[in-house]
């Protein structure tokens, strides 16, 4: 597959987002989904991702938020913090294509960011572990 190569992270991923987003079992069957806008706006030099939707989780429905602060550290790359201020994990989107790992208590998030055009990209987490064992796959478009 060709990705595309995003030198520039701010000028990719600035502006707004349609965000299409499926959660599957571990054994690929449909367990949820969100439905919703992403933003990347610059703050005092930082990337700020911030997603809103519905998501639809078993019987449940109800919005959802999230939002991320993807620090510079260098052309195409970043330091992922969660709001809070943790750490997430590294990204590098130089060839438009990374692997990251992100360990959470016990569990395991093994994340592929995939750039595939100027207006697509995807994002596809599997989480292994005790307390989970899902795939989240989430793509974007202008």
């Amino acid at each position: 597959m060709e990705y595309l190569p995003v030198p520039d992270l701010a000028a990719y991923f600035g502006g707004e987002w349609h965000l299409d987003r499926e959660i599957r079992t571990a054994d690929g069957d449909p367990a949820g989904s969100v439905t919703g806008t992403a933003t990347f706006t610059e703050a005092g030099g930082v990337l700020v991702y911030h997603e809103e939707g519905e998501l639809r989780l078993g019987g449940h429905t109800g919005p959802v938020t999230r939002t991320l602060h993807y620090r510079p550290a260098g052309p195409g790359r970043a330091a992922v913090h969660f709001d809070h201020g943790g750490f997430f994990h590294d990204l590098d989107l130089r060839e438009g294509h990374w692997i990251a790992d992100h360990p959470c208590r016990a569990d395991h998030y093994r994340g592929e960011y995939r750039v595939t055009g100027a207006g697509r990209w995807r994002q596809e987490w599997a989480v292994r572990g005790p307390a989970k064992d899902h795939v989240i796959v989430s793509r974007f478009t202008r």
